[in-house]
């Protein structure tokens, strides 16, 4: 959704992976804002909500059946193995799930929108879309 969603869409398709191939969705259903000005600036959930929206993910796994799942932030790293996830040192690496799914972890896409430095914008963003490939050839290796 919004600019996030457009630089994650962009990389899914720079990264080779047939975008109707993917099932995308949020780890926490509902969104909290907090005013800045003229605009509504996301606030990150807590982990109350996040666990307040884990039966739904649980329903959402159980019923796609992914060979991966890509968590997209420490968000989605935090519902989906029920721990603290530092992106940074676990970025790239595979996870296990609550359900026993393996997790790419990686950063949310809204990351590159926040970088000041368009060097390091690009640097992160290259990464990101190497996370992706990863992802898929994750996938090719398990199906083969």
């Amino acid at each position: 959704v919004g600019p996030a969603g457009q630089v994650l869409n962009r990389a899914i398709a720079e990264a080779g992976i047939d975008r109707s191939t993917a099932y995308v969705t949020n780890a926490v259903k509902h969104f909290k804002f907090k005013p800045q000005g003229k605009r509504r600036i996301h606030d990150r959930p807590n982990v109350g909500e996040i666990n307040h929206c884990r039966w739904w993910l649980t329903r959402e796994v159980e019923t796609v059946q992914p060979d991966l799942i890509v968590a997209l932030g420490a968000t989605a790293a935090r519902s989906l193995t029920g721990k603290t996830i530092a992106i940074g040192a676990n970025r790239g690496k595979i996870l296990q799930s609550i359900e026993g799914v393996p997790v790419l972890v990686t950063i949310h896409p809204s990351y590159l929108l926040r970088l000041p430095d368009a060097d390091a914008a690009e640097r992160e963003r290259s990464s990101f879309v190497e996370d992706l490939r990863y992802a898929a050839s994750y996938i090719a290796n398990r199906k083969a």
